[in-house]
């Protein structure tokens, strides 16, 4: 069984139909609660969202894949994003007031907003599906994806993204260790630098002088640490050949901290 985001609708259950197709599947009302479930065992895997084409990386989930030990990321899909505003049938547009959604999709519909409804407040809420039980009147709004069709609610006719071109990626998260023979298309890892000059350079230089091409790189406030930072790095990489291993090894040696989150195939990467 595959959780996700919930409720039913969410783009997260689009990703864990993608991720595990035909696998029964559970939503979870919000991250924490997901990952939760995953460590106790209630659920075999999980569909976690960890960047957008748009907003960057979901830092949470960052965070949240941090603390987790014992588990790891075995493929990847990326979500095109759809954003409608849904509003109760036969509302008038001029009276919203209040429009819901995910933080996630107010910001990726900011101008539009500001356009539009530039004297809505903007409330935020734990998905954008999740945003249809808050419309409780003529005034009230939301944001969701054209999956989320339900009686007496109407959609927009057109994405009112600021930007069309938007996917979200999620990765599949299962327990245990990398699986050293089985072919990768990205390993993803975290690391610390120790507090010398060039010290990021020195390590980044060993994927390229191994050839390994790095695809992202976020960074992270690490807690109780006042302005020390933690780098999240994704490169592209077969983790079944060893010299890729020793090359990934090269660069655990030279941080002062490091964690293998993952290593995955692409089972999608533009919403396709």
């Amino acid at each position: 069984m595959i959780g996700y985001l919930g409720p039913e609708g969410s783009y997260s259950e689009i990703a864990a139909e993608r991720l595990k197709k035909g696998e029964s599947k559970r939503a979870y009302p919000t991250f924490p609660l997901l990952i939760s479930a995953l460590k106790r065992g209630d659920i075999d895997s999980a569909a976690v969202p960890v960047g957008n084409s748009l907003n960057g990386a979901v830092v949470q989930n960052l965070d949240l894949l941090q603390d987790m030990d014992g588990f790891c990321a075995v493929a990847s899909c990326a979500v095109g994003i759809d954003h409608r505003l849904v509003t109760r049938e036969g509302a008038p547009l001029s009276g919203i007031k209040r429009i819901y959604s995910h933080a996630q999709a107010l910001g990726q519909c900011a101008r539009y907003l500001n356009n539009n409804f530039p004297s809505a407040a903007l409330m935020q809420c734990q998905s954008t599906s999740g945003c249809l039980e808050l419309i409780k009147s003529d005034s009230d709004a939301g944001i969701v994806g054209p999956q989320c069709k339900r009686e007496g609610f109407t959609l927009s006719d057109e994405c009112i993204s600021d930007e069309k071109n938007n996917y979200t990626l999620f990765l599949l998260i299962v327990r245990g260790a990398p699986d050293e023979s089985a072919s990768t298309d990205r390993i993803f890892f975290s690391l610390t630098c120790r507090h010398e000059v060039g010290a990021l350079v020195k390590m980044l230089s060993i994927l390229s002088d191994n050839g390994l091409n790095m695809t992202k790189i976020e960074s992270r406030p690490i807690k109780d640490r006042v302005w020390e930072y933690r780098f999240f790095i994704e490169v592209e990489g077969d983790y079944s050949d060893a010299e890729v291993r020793a090359a990934i090894q090269k660069v655990s040696a030279r941080a002062s901290s490091f964690k293998l989150l993952g290593c995955y195939k692409i089972l999608s990467q533009q919403g396709d």
